[in-house]
């Protein structure tokens, strides 16, 4: 399906654009917890995608190739594709996009309050502001979150990298607005003629100091008014929870192997990915279940009735919490559980997750056998 290897020139293939829905809590989130703990609702879109060459004749436009790319399908697309599949929300509720700086598209924020729908995404363009019906210029986007003095401080735990363990940090939060994102300034007869984007600024940093290298920074566009730390803080909960899509892809390509299956056509390898997504997002939402909600009942953790009684009795423990079924699979897929022994990955979870299916197939075989 594309050229795939090592380097930029080598480095095409399908790429997957996905949309997950999780629920919010009905009432404000423990400001102590690491992250509030959000029941998955299901995937509410899944888009494929293959990135085009640009044209030699794009890249030789005197306008950067702004009228000529127009014709050719883009990325930022997706964006749209995902707003009209999901539509407006109901009367009484809000639905709120929550995304990285790929989202930051003044059409695609645009949009999103013309529909309804609310948006918290990091911010990747230094967006000219205008105040007022005139349209005044009032400066940058960066240069005016940055100048906003600390108003609080919230501790987040970042997930470890390469080279990068895993360690708790404390994060300085201001904000900034409204502000009016001015429409992007480009060839043609409708430059800057769009109507400004209505937003709020959150910045979120991690104060190292003059001599240390660069921390974490986030400057967050959100819909809704922000005037104080309690309005700020949400919207930095909010767009924490990004991290859900980012693990849901990790389960599909690390634990399932979805890049391994070596399918030759388009319609047999998104038919696969289709059908383990729906496994990926069920490990998703154990992992977070037992993670934040370790003492809900067994019954919660999504497996069947006789799933559980199957995992109860392979395991020899009554398996009580949503926790406890958890650590039950990833033992059946080889995680001894030791004290040392980090947490299960993906990969064990998944073994452990097809070991059950197999022993539930195997038992209701036996109960036809016998019943024959």
């Amino acid at each position: 399906l594309g050229p795939v290897g090592p380097g930029k020139a080598t480095s095409q293939g399908v790429l997957l654009h996905s949309l997950v829905a999780a629920a919010w809590p009905a009432t404000d989130p423990d400001p102590a917890a690491k992250r509030p703990a959000l029941p998955l609702l299901g995937l509410l879109d899944q888009q494929f995608h293959v990135r085009q060459p640009v044209p030699a004749a794009e890249k030789a436009h005197p306008h950067g190739g702004s009228r000529p790319r127009q014709g050719r399908v883009r990325a930022s697309g997706l964006w749209a594709n995902s707003r009209r599949a999901v539509g407006q929300p109901p009367a009484g509720t809000r639905w709120v996009v929550v995304a990285d700086r790929g989202a930051d598209i003044y059409e695609h924020l645009q949009q999103c309050q013309a529909q309804g729908l609310g948006f918290v995404v990091r911010a990747a363009q230094d967006r000219a502001l205008v105040a007022g019906a005139a349209k005044t210029p009032a400066g940058r986007l960066f240069v005016l979150a940055r100048a906003q003095p600390s108003a609080g401080t919230c501790t987040l735990a970042l997930r470890g990298r390469p080279r990068q363990p895993a360690r708790e940090v404390v994060l300085q939060v201001s904000f900034s607005g409204p502000v009016a994102l001015r429409a992007p300034q480009r060839p043609g007869g409708a430059t800057g003629k769009g109507e400004p984007v209505p937003a709020s600024v959150v910045r979120v940093w991690e104060d190292t100091g003059p001599e240390a290298a660069p921390g974490l920074e986030w400057l967050l566009l959100s819909d809704q008014p922000v005037t104080d730390f309690t309005q700020a803080l949400p919207c930095v909960r909010q767009y924490t929870s990004r991290w859900l899509i980012e693990d849901f892809h990790k389960a599909l390509k690390t634990g399932l192997g979805a890049e391994k299956l070596q399918l030759q056509t388009a319609a047999r390898l998104f038919a696969a990915v289709a059908l383990l997504s729906v496994v990926a997002l069920a490990l998703v939402d154990l992992r977070e279940k037992s993670r934040l909600e370790p003492d809900l009942p067994a019954e919660a953790a999504g497996l069947t009735n006789t799933e559980l009684r199957v995992l109860r009795h392979q395991s020899r423990r009554p398996l009580d919490t949503v926790r406890a079924v958890f650590l039950a699979l990833a033992g059946l897929g080889g995680h001894l559980g030791r004290k040392g022994d980090g947490p299960p990955g993906w990969q064990t979870r998944w073994l452990g997750r097809r070991t059950l299916r197999l022993l539930v197939e195997g038992v209701n075989r036996a109960a036809q056998f016998l019943d024959d």
